[in-house]
């Protein structure tokens, strides 16, 4: 039922995500965890998230009675023909009244340790969603909608746009369709929301295993996440209880759900034990297979039955892209420009690992590259992730978005106590949202930390949208952010990975979308927006957690205090960039695999496994492992079902924000007043392109075939991705420049097969030369750089490198890491790159076979 619920949700990268968009349901809900019982024996003086309904499982039952009672009022009201405001006004009432049940229902189901509440939370969720399919269904409320739409004259703008979206939300539910048809559709969108629920089930319940012996093949600093056990291994007893201890083997079992199997990708030098990891984690559940299949036939049908050619067409839409056309044309663009760059990082990695492995590595697996990359990084930037961790305590990191939320929009995040029954467990803390003048804007659950049976990932969950209840009262919008970080709070060994300190950066930008939303319209809160622009303040806000002048703010040695070293952050952002076009070509191949999926042509499970490898190898580096597949719990396909580009979308959106109005100043108050007035507080009550175009003026945008695109310029023009395109300049015009912050061992592993010309990574960026083309190999920085000094100028390329080190600052000499006495002061060293550049390009223009030697 689309025309009273409508959910968008964001993921996780891979990993972060918002709640799932049914179709079917015009309230917005996003992704749940689990809730807890009454703390501290305390007598609960209110329920879960303040309802008080809530203070006990049975209280689901009087909660989803009492929202279809009150429901059922407003019914009766809009029946009675009242003004076109007083129906979008009513309408609203019904969303608001259903949705708080809904979310409610799904954040209990998600995060309670209390099965009890899980299980009346279940029972109600599908309650409430049968009442909201005879709501969308009713014609007295659509027939009142259309009337509301014809007057739109005698409505504000945001009450027009209501009634348009509402109008054609109860469209896309097949209301206007024949009787027979509407059953049909009716049949088809509970079947999907069933099939959606049992495929996240599954991933819960079978996340697959395998087991190690002995234990000494993982490393120990891993041994705290995998679980312990015992084999014994064959022979016989000589009788006493100590000789069968002493033939105990100990093993360990890895759960290949995705953290664990993140570590073990990461951590595990044995190959094999990686392998076998990799398999089982992306063989499992079995099940989804199936629920997979059914999925993609019932909104295949559904689509169909609704005049779509395809459920992909029947979601992109409504959307900024407007067709899938747009959508496939984007990404096969974005696909063709990546694959060069990408090839070529594989190659790296795969002689990287020749390397290490001798000559009995025959090549590389899908199972290497966590490994792989994590050591190039490590070795090439002088990177060690623990030493990263300490700097990032998990309350600092909450104290770093205590300064991005007062040094932005001048309001502060406050601790604020809850009342008890309010909370579902112990470790959950709640803050409210304050500013100085406006007073609070609306309130936050964070519940950060791992435990068993909570939702597995990252997310953001409504629990009440904002919006205006009368002319003096406004109903402030509620939302819970879930992590699932290892530790418990308190613990000072709860220290973050940047990654995740860059996840929670993510889903921050989700709540304040929500937070600072002030629409009159409970349909419009928030993160209700077109799916293609949901993710883009997510995204915005992930800079924030690389930028030095943020991060020197908050983020502080655990033990001893001290702010974050410069140019330990310049490494970081060094390792992120390293691979970074390998890791673009993997979310290009997932949204083109979800379009497939859900295009004009739905495949069967055996024929779709064979689509989605023939897909791998055309648009990836990577080959597919027979046996394996890897959708059957890659859970986008369901929450974002045919809208998994959008992420792609908004990091293009969100490159040129953060360019054109926060990269000058991250911790400007105008940029941040510009931000909350322009687009988080309107939510969904204005066109996405409006809102865009407001922000940052014309340019972000591009039209094409009846859609839209983003420009993709300043997201091209990253340190990460600028060497994807190719830009004219004088100095290099007769070859390409090559410049490398690699450690030696990572160079000797690159294959150097082009006519390059050298040029020192002082000369590029000192002097501020764009070159033709920037070897894809190799990454610019402040931290190392290379100068050629043997070059065989021929088909083939024979490389010999001198390394320098820069100093501490930018203006500091230049020393030999070899610890000769060569040292060349800046200037020396651009003086340099000149004559030699000219000398090269003199003589490579005269004699392309000659030799040329040149030493410092």
């Amino acid at each position: 039922m689309s025309a009273l619920i409508r959910r968008y949700t964001a993921e996780l990268c891979h990993k972060r995500m918002l709640k799932p968009n049914y179709p079917t349901l015009v309230l917005t809900c996003h992704v749940s965890t689990r809730v807890a019982p009454q703390l501290n024996g305390a007598a609960a003086t209110t329920g879960l998230y303040g309802f008080d309904h809530l203070k006990t499982p049975k209280g689901f039952q009087r909660f989803v009675d009492d929202a279809i009672e009150r429901s059922g009022e407003l019914v009766n009201y809009i029946s009675s023909m009242p003004s076109s405001a007083e129906v979008v006004r009513a309408m609203d009432e019904i969303s608001n009244t259903v949705c708080c049940v809904v979310d409610s229902a799904e954040l209990c189901r998600n995060t309670h340790p209390d099965r009890e509440f899980v299980e009346a939370a279940g029972k109600a969720s599908m309650r409430i969603n049968e009442y909201l399919h005879y709501l969308n269904t009713n014609h007295s409320l659509y027939a009142a909608v259309k009337r509301a739409e014809k007057d739109g004259h005698l409505l504000t703008k945001e009450a027009h746009r209501a009634a348009n979206q509402l109008r054609i939300d109860f469209e896309k539910g097949g209301i206007h369709l024949p009787p027979e048809k509407l059953a049909r559709v009716n049949q088809l969108n509970l079947s999907i929301l069933q099939l959606s629920r049992e495929f996240g089930e599954n991933i819960t319940i079978d996340p697959g295993y395998v087991d190690i012996f002995p234990a000494s093949r993982i490393p120990k600093h891993i041994h705290h996440l995998l679980k312990p056990i015992h084999r014994f291994t064959s022979g016989t007893s000589s009788g006493s209880l100590g000789s069968w201890n002493n033939m105990k083997e100990k093993g360990l079992r890895i759960t290949t759900d995705h953290r664990t199997l993140v570590s073990v990708m990461h951590w595990v030098s044995d190959e094999e034990v990686r392998k076998m990891a990799y398999i089982q984690g992306n063989s499992v559940p079995h099940a989804n297979l199936e629920v997979l299949d059914k999925l993609a036939a019932a909104r295949h049908e559904l689509a169909q039955m609704m005049g779509y050619r395809s459920y992909a067409e029947f979601v992109v839409k409504p959307n900024l892209a407007s067709s899938p056309e747009v959508v496939i044309s984007f990404l096969h663009e974005m696909s063709k420009m990546v694959r060069p760059r990408a090839d070529e990082e594989f190659e790296a990695i795969r002689n990287f690992k020749r390397e290490k492995c001798g000559q009995r590595c025959i090549d590389l697996e899908p199972w290497d590259e966590t490994y792989y990359t994590a050591m190039m990084k490590s070795s090439g930037h002088n990177l060690d992730s623990s030493i990263v961790a300490s700097y990032f305590p998990l309350p600092q990191c909450i104290e770093g978005l205590k300064v991005l939320v007062n040094s932005l929009f001048g309001a502060m995040l406050c601790n604020v106590p809850m009342a008890p029954g309010e909370s579902w467990h112990p470790d959950v803390l709640k803050m409210s949202l304050h500013h100085p003048e406006e007073g609070d804007l609306g309130y936050l659950y964070l519940d950060l930390y791992s435990r068993k049976g909570k939702y597995p990932g990252c997310a953001n969950f409504a629990v009440k949208g904002g919006c205006r209840i009368s002319e003096t009262e406004y109903q402030l919008p509620v939302v819970a952010l879930l992590c699932n970080f290892s530790g418990s709070p308190g613990s000072s060994t709860v220290r973050l990975n940047h990654g995740d300190v860059e996840t929670l950066f993510h889903e921050f930008g989700h709540a304040l979308h929500s937070l600072f939303s002030r629409t009159d319209y409970q349909h419009f809160s928030g993160t209700r927006v077109a799916l293609d622009f949901a993710e883009m303040p997510s995204n915005l806000f992930e800079y924030y957690a690389w930028d030095y002048r943020v991060l020197r703010t908050f983020a502080k040695h655990y033990s001893t205090g001290e702010i974050i070293p410069e140019k330990l952050v310049k490494s970081m952002q060094g390792a992120r960039d390293m691979f970074a076009a390998t890791e673009l070509q993997r979310q290009v191949f997932y949204a083109l695999a979800d379009q497939t999926l859900f295009g004009e042509q739905p495949a069967s499970p055996n024929d779709m496994n064979s689509i989605l490898a023939e897909f791998k190898t055309q648009h990836t580096s990577w080959k597919h492992v027979e046996g394996t597949n890897w959708q059957i719990r890659f859970s986008h396909l369901v929450n974002y079902g045919a809208g998994y580009y959008s992420y792609l979308y908004a990091k293009c959106f969100a490159a040129t924000i953060w360019k054109k109005l926060c990269q000058e100043d991250p911790l400007s108050l105008t940029a941040g007043t510009a931000l909350r007035t322009k687009v988080l507080q309107h939510g969904g009550s204005k066109e996405p392109a409006e809102l865009l175009n407001d922000l940052v003026g014309e340019g972000i945008l591009k039209h094409c075939d009846g859609g839209i695109v983003p420009d993709i310029t300043c997201f091209l023009e990253e340190s990460r991705y600028k060497m994807l395109c190719h830009v004219e300049d004088d100095r290099a015009r007769n070859g390409r420049v090559f410049a490398t912050d690699q450690s030696p061992e990572v160079v000797k592993a690159l294959p150097i097969t082009k006519s390059l010309v050298p040029v020192s990574i002082a000369y590029l960026q000192w002097n501020n030369v764009q070159p033709s083309h920037v070897a894809p190999e190799f990454r610019l920085s402040w931290n190392i750089f290379t100068l050629l000094t043997n070059i065989k100028i021929s088909e083939e390329i024979t490389v010999q490198c001198k390394y320098f080190r820069l100093n501490r600052t930018r203006r500091g000499n230049l020393e030999d890491t070899e610890k000769s006495s060569t040292v060349a002061t800046n200037s020396q060293v651009d003086e340099f790159s000149d004559e030699y550049t000219a000398k090269l390009e003199q003589e490579h223009t005269t004699n392309r076979d000659a030799s040329v030697h040149q030493e410092l």
